[in-house]
Parts: C-alpha cells; sequence; structure tokens
C-alpha cells in the first residue's frame, strides 16, 4: 500500500499542514486505520479506496475519525496526479462521510469544492471568553465550530488560548480570525480543536467554509485570499459561491514509501 506525506496549503517543505495518504490495495477496517494515523501521528491520515471506479475517502486524525477534512481532501487529489493515478486534466470526486467532495487542478493550485458552513451571532459562553483571554469583536457558532473575530491580526497570532478550557466547549473547535494588516491578505486565522486531537491546526480547510462566508459579506467581495497564522504556516485562495466555497492550495510531497502491514 503506498504511502505519502504531503505538505498541504503550500509549495514549501515543512510548511503548511502536513498529511499522510494512504492508497489501499485492500479493503481494511475502521480499527486498522486508527492504528496506522495514530502510528504516523500527524494532524491527519487520509485513506483512499478505490471500488466500484469510486474513490472513496477518509480521514484519521490520531484519536478519532474526523467527518471533513480539506488538507487530507487537497493531499489526497495531488497524491493521485502526482502518481499518475488520474488524469490531470480532469476533476476527482470522492465519496466521503460528508457526502461528495469534488477537487481540480487548475495552474497548480488544487481546488475543493465544499459546502458553505454558515454561522449565526451568538452569546459567548464564559469558558469561550475566559480561554481566549482577549477582547472579542464578533462571536458567531456554525453546526461545527464557535467563530471568533478579534480586534487586530497581532492578537491573532500572539494569541495564547487555555486549551484545557477548549476542550470543555461541546463544539468541534474554536476558529479566531481578524483582517489582515497587509495586502497580500484579506484576513487571517487560526483553530484550535483539542476534541479532534489537535490543539492548533497548522491550516485548516473546514474552517474555511465558514469564514470565507463571513469574511465576503464583510469585504462585500467572492473572492479571498487567506493566512492561517499557525507556527507553520499556510495560504489559502477562497471563492465563495451559492452554497460552496471553492477553496485552493498547493502541495509538495516530502516522503513517499509503501505500508507493510
Amino acid at each position: 500500500m503506498q504511502l505519502s506525506i504531503i505538505n498541504t496549503f503550500t509549495e514549501q517543505p515543512f510548511k503548511g499542514n502536513p498529511a499522510a495518504v494512504c492508497y489501499l490495495s485492500e479493503e481494511k477496517e475502521s480499527n486498522w486505520m486508527q492504528q496506522i494515523a495514530k502510528e504516523i501521528n500527524l494532524p491527519t491520515t487520509a485513506f483512499i479506496n478505490l471500488l466500484n471506479n469510486k474513490y472513496y475517502l477518509r480521514w484519521f486524525t490520531p484519536t478519532t475519525e474526523i467527518p471533513i477534512c480539506g488538507h487530507g481532501t487537497l493531499a489526497s487529489s495531488y497524491f493521485l496526479w502526482e502518481k499518475g493515478l488520474f488524469d490531470k486534466e480532469k476533476s476527482i470526486t470522492f465519496q466521503t462521510k460528508s457526502g461528495v467532495l469534488e477537487a481540480q487542478l487548475i495552474d497548480d493550485w488544487v481546488q475543493l469544492q465544499f459546502p458553505t458552513m454558515i454561522q449565526e451571532k451568538t452569546i459567548a459562553p464564559d469558558v469561550l471568553v475566559r480561554a481566549l483571554g482577549v477582547d472579542l469583536t464578533y462571536v458567531g457558532k456554525n453546526k461545527l465550530d464557535y467563530l471568533v473575530e478579534v480586534e487586530s491580526e497581532d492578537l491573532v497570532r500572539n494569541l495564547k488560548p487555555n486549551i484545557d478550557l477548549i476542550t470543555q466547549l461541546a463544539v468541534r473547535g474554536v476558529i479566531v480570525t481578524s483582517k489582515s494588516n497587509t495586502s497580500e491578505f484579506d484576513f487571517v486565522s487560526r483553530f484550535f480543536s483539542p476534541s479532534q486531537g489537535i490543539n492548533e491546526d497548522f491550516v485548516n480547510g473546514s474552517s474555511h467554509c465558514c469564514l470565507g462566508p463571513y469574511w465576503k459579506d464583510k469585504f462585500k467581495k467572492n473572492n479571498l485570499t487567506a493566512y492561517q497564522a499557525s507556527e507553520r504556516g499556510g495560504i489559502i485562495k477562497l471563492r465563495v459561491i451559492d452554497g460552496a466555497v471553492l477553496l485552493s492550495g498547493k502541495a509538495v510531497t516530502i516522503f513517499e514509501g509503501k505500508l507493510t502491514v
């Protein structure tokens, strides 16, 4: 079974978000996939299975299976194209637990079409306020996460949240965002998701399914460029359309091998 480690939302090694991609040669049990993901110990390990001419895709963190993963989908698409397993001129359709996801390659950028996650304004629980420890300009919530806007990019970059308190929140994670202070990007963000075994995700695609519509409404434009200001950092291009967000990122392979179990 072929295995690659791919850095996503970047074209530089050791930047962006790393994902392992395993191309299955036979069907495997969920427990086996979870053990492999724990052994590899990257933020996400993606498993691709070709059955009846359809690609099935699942994602696991070191501790749990997750329902949707942007960087794991980007890595999986890049893997299939780079390995010559799929025509670069054609889009790839994945069957997942979150529905059908589509990817295509456009000028060396992998573009993913994901459903939007619309947030609604809410009252911040005290635990969230204490966990972040900064003034919150806006707090919203979608079906998975809290979305928090703060006053400046400096606050986003320098934030040192209390992860133990975030763990107490009944959500997948907390997105913290602000306008960018440079013309290169429209907005910046960070994403904390201890419920998935990831204290901070280096670059999270699915959180931008919420960030895209949010900043589209604020900036009054459909095309946006974002920077996830984690330790490794990553660049995401977004286009918000009716009911969907087109997420684009680059990728680079840093390891190739084979599983022997």
